[in-house]
């Protein structure tokens, strides 16, 4: 997360051009909060007023969406959905289809970006107080409620850039491969999509039906795949759960630094490398395994998603490749998962192997067919593991193993794995009580 220190640390007003702005959204917080007394302020950890304000004047003015955009997304949906039938087995999300610009992006997901950002930025301010020595945190108490306020305006403040930036570059209401938008419903940004295609030398409506087909697609794992959307947020409360803040290494530069040696020279010289020291706290987590994992499952969602709408589309619209090209540049260059999670919520881990994990989906489907493909999301313990983006053969291998011993049944599966799980915590209370008993 080093890059990512300021969103914790720090006001840090070199994000925007329009600086001045938000230095006056500061100093008129800050003063509606000693005029107004604590107490009226929310118990969030994020000022999101303020976020939602500062990424709004970000995103400027915009036009409102016309008409003909709007039913031109619906007819470009409503054919990629009759196309993706022939690819997949999980039906359509048979959601509000609709057109937004990036204000209405921006309101629209607001709620879903706060339960990703909330566990973490809460977690923060906690691991900060731990930071202090204990008469540090005693004479803090009486003031806990205005440093929360404080750390609230500054989480907000460098949310409101990063979610403008977001709206600014958003295709789809999902894109990012993230599951922010308002359940059943299915959203594409027309004005902006109109921008990309003109770097494309391919027909705008190509491009329009292209995009609503990926969105299409998503739509139809995060309705019909219930688990999905928990497990994404359940990944970012694990991984915020064991955030931990090491300084120990800027308290060892300003020890070396010398200043209290009272000698200007060696001060001034001091000041000197101070600038050019990296003071940014090291932000880790003991549960470092949740970004692991987070990591595989949006690899698995984009990978599922580039296959069926290329298996759905490929000989029907000969750009699909030249337009799944221009996709993976775009996820390389900004428009990608792991850049939002880094920006937004603060985390960051590395780019998801999506090639790897379509190629993987796709030796899956060749293996056992479309329907068994897709049962595989039936249940998260049937997923592929991050070992198996890298060498498919042994998880392909078991799915083949089950099928020659009799038909999958996904609801006998999980019946089997709780029960085994059942049994192996009844074995280690058995061992237990044994092992207490040979002490005795």
């Amino acid at each position: 997360m080093s890059d990512n220190n300021n969103f914790f640390f720090g006001f840090n007003g070199g994000n925007s051009g329009d600086s001045g702005g938000n230095f006056g959204d500061f100093f008129n917080q800050l003063g509606q909060m000693f005029s107004g007394g604590f107490n009226s302020q929310s118990d969030e950890p994020v000022n999101y007023e303020l976020a939602q304000r500062i990424a709004k004047q970000q995103i400027g003015k915009v036009a409102a969406v016309s008409q003909s955009d709007l039913t031109a997304v619906r007819e470009s949906v409503r054919l990629a959905d009759m196309w993706l039938d022939d690819a997949t087995v999980l039906p359509t999300a048979e959601g509000t289809v609709t057109a937004w610009n990036a204000e209405q992006w921006l309101e629209a997901t607001l709620p879903t970006w706060k339960r990703f950002v909330s566990p973490v930025a809460a977690r923060m301010n906690e691991a900060q107080l731990e930071q202090l020595p204990e008469e540090a945190r005693q004479m803090v108490g009486p003031m806990l409620q205005m440093m929360n306020s404080m750390s609230g305006m500054n989480f907000g403040m460098q949310l409101g850039h990063a979610l403008g930036d977001l709206a600014k570059q958003a295709l789809t209401g999902s894109d990012f491969g993230l599951p922010v938008v308002p359940s059943g419903t299915l959203a594409v940004l027309p004005l902006q999509l109109t921008a990309m295609a003109k770097d494309l030398e391919v027909p705008s409506q190509e491009v329009m039906v292209y995009v609503c087909a990926r969105e299409a697609a998503r739509q139809r794992l995060f309705k019909h795949v219930p688990w999905l959307v928990e497990r994404l947020v359940s990944s970012v409360e694990e991984y915020a759960a064991g955030l931990v803040i090491d300084t120990s290494h800027i308290e060892e530069a300003m020890r070396e630094l010398n200043l209290e040696s009272g000698d200007p020279s060696q001060i001034q010289d001091a000041m000197q490398r101070l600038q050019n020291l990296d003071l940014s706290p090291r932000i880790t987590s003991r549960n470092s395994g949740a970004t692991s994992r987070l990591e595989t499952m949006l690899a698995l969602v984009e990978g599922w998603v580039e296959l069926v709408v290329t298996e759905a589309m490929g000989d029907r619209v000969p750009s699909t490749r030249a337009m799944n090209e221009a996709w993976r540049r775009r996820r390389a260059t900004g428009g990608s998962a792991e850049k939002a999670f880094a920006k937004v919520v603060g985390i960051e881990f590395s780019a998801p192997k999506v090639a790897e994990a379509m190629e993987l989906w796709r030796r899956v489907g060749i293996a056992v067919g479309t329907q068994r493909r897709d049962a595989i999301w039936d249940h998260p313990d049937f997923l592929p593991v991050a070992e198996d983006l890298e060498n498919s053969a042994g998880f392909i291998d078991a799915l083949l193993d089950e099928d020659e011993n009799g038909e999958f049944d996904p609801i006998a599966e999980i019946n089997a794995l709780e029960e085994m799980l059942r049994n192996q915590s009844k074995q280690e209370d058995s061992d237990d009580a044994d092992g207490e008993g040979s002490d005795k």
